[in-house]
């Protein structure tokens, strides 16, 4: 099931990473590159707002349709359609609104003096918030119901088609049309209409032929739907706020060192290079959500177990022979590439030599977060995304930055350190509270489950 995702999500990731490379070739005054890459990475806070609203929605209507699918209950899994329709609309209007707001703010999120940063934030967020609350959200129910029918190879398609389209676009709006920042954002948006059109017609595809066989006629709906999806999708979703949160934080402390536009450009590449490659990491976190949910529903919480050690053993595989020698052999040419100034080329590197422990660092976090989700329990996973956030990564990057310089180093070299320390510790502490759960009894196990 994750292969098919890691093709998916890496195409989806390449949207952002196709946006920062089209960024460096703005033509424009002196500085508009960096300037463009850094308000790019100002828009990541909010794009995770996004990503946590989409994901959660996304994790508790998959989490409830598998099992639905996996009891024989086709009425329960039809009143969970009808329901989701409330929240996407919700979701929409709430972005509609956030991209206003962005627009208004552009000169307070930016920092102070940085008046072309601020004037490339205000053509890109706005349009990138506004064009996914229209065309992402609308994907929460197909790519729910193709996932719950363990049909990734149409999710890794969806990816495929928009992925493509976003790189045509791009060249069109930017080489073509002149748009500059502006129609990187327009052809992010618009690339992801054509892979909503394939996730519809797979869905629907799915459930015409479920339907047809007549066998989803077992007893059962729930007394309060949308109450049954929020339970799991606001917890998922709230530890994806915690990480916009911490990566505003972590802009807005970057933004008050000596050099705020190289420190901030840098970490934006880290960033997003880091994400990009922890895809696969991502992909099997995906993954275990329905399939820990059929497994747990069985109560075969031994299954869990051993698909954990799999999902390990590759994730370890995966670094060494992949993540590793890429960030060391193409981790210079790659920051050359990105950067415009010398100095965020410098700051770059530095960080994109340590994109495999930021790999292994959050990999624990992600996959043990989803197989609680997937055992119906997604407390832990937020409590241990505040306990992140709020006590680890956020102090840890704020005293990096204050003391690298007294040990000779660069700020934003304290900065990364204090994240890596951060997101190690908590994912060492899920993977305690995970380890200890699965060795209950499983009827115990089962009483704990939420919703």
């Amino acid at each position: 099931m994750a292969a098919p995702l890691v093709v998916s999500f890496w195409l989806r990731a390449a949207f952002t990473m196709v946006d920062m490379v089209y960024a460096t070739m703005l033509e424009g005054p002196d500085g508009i590159a960096d300037a463009s890459v850094a308000a790019i990475g100002l828009t990541q806070p909010f794009e995770f707002m996004m990503i946590a609203c989409w994901v959660g929605s996304s994790n508790g209507l998959t989490a409830r349709l598998a099992a639905a699918l996996g009891a024989r209950q086709g009425e329960k899994v039809e009143q969970l359609k009808r329901v989701t329709w409330r929240i996407i609309l919700t979701l929409m209007g709430l972005f509609l609104a956030l991209a206003a707001g962005a627009y208004l703010a552009a000169e307070w999120i930016a920092p102070e003096g940085e008046e072309l940063m601020a004037r490339q934030f205000r053509s890109y967020a706005p349009m990138l918030l506004a064009g996914f609350a229209v065309t992402a959200f609308w994907s929460i129910l197909p790519d729910s119901l193709v996932k719950a029918h363990q049909d990734t190879r149409s999710t890794m398609w969806a990816g495929l088609i928009s992925g493509t389209t976003n790189v045509v676009l791009n060249s069109l709006f930017v080489f073509v049309f002149q748009f500059g920042i502006f129609g990187i954002a327009l052809a992010t948006v618009l690339a992801r209409i054509a892979g909503l059109g394939y996730a519809l017609m797979r869905a629907r595809r799915h459930e015409r032929c479920r339907l047809a066989t007549g066998e989803d006629n077992q007893p059962g709906v729930f007394d309060r739907p949308i109450r049954a999806i929020l339970v799991i999708a606001i917890p998922a979703g709230l530890g994806y706020v915690l990480m916009s949160v911490e990566s505003l934080s972590v802009l807005a402390i970057l933004s008050q060192t000596g050099q705020p536009t190289e420190s901030v450009a840098a970490w934006s590449i880290f960033d997003r290079v880091s994400r990009f490659m922890a895809m696969p990491v991502i992909a099997i976190s995906v993954a275990m959500l329905p399939l820990c949910a059929r497994l747990f529903g069985r109560g075969a919480q031994a299954a869990i177990g051993r698909e954990i050690r799999t999902a390990g053993v590759v994730v370890i595989a995966y670094l060494l022979l992949l993540v590793t020698p890429l960030a060391l052999f193409l981790g210079p040419m790659v920051a050359q590439r990105l950067a415009d100034a010398e100095q965020t080329r410098v700051f770059a590197e530095l960080g994109l030599m340590m994109v495999p422990l930021s790999v292994l660092a959050m990999a624990p976090f992600f996959v043990f977060r989803s197989t609680f989700e997937g055992m119906q329990m997604p407390r832990p996973g937020l409590m241990v995304s505040v306990l992140r956030t709020t006590c680890l990564v956020l102090p840890l990057v704020y005293l990096g930055v204050q003391w690298a310089p007294s040990w000779g180093a660069s700020p934003i070299a304290g900065a990364y350190a204090g994240y890596l320390i951060g997101t190690s510790i908590a994912s060492s502490v899920l993977a305690a509270w995970l380890r200890r759960t699965l060795r209950r009894p499983e009827t115990e196990c089962m009483e704990k489950a939420e919703g």
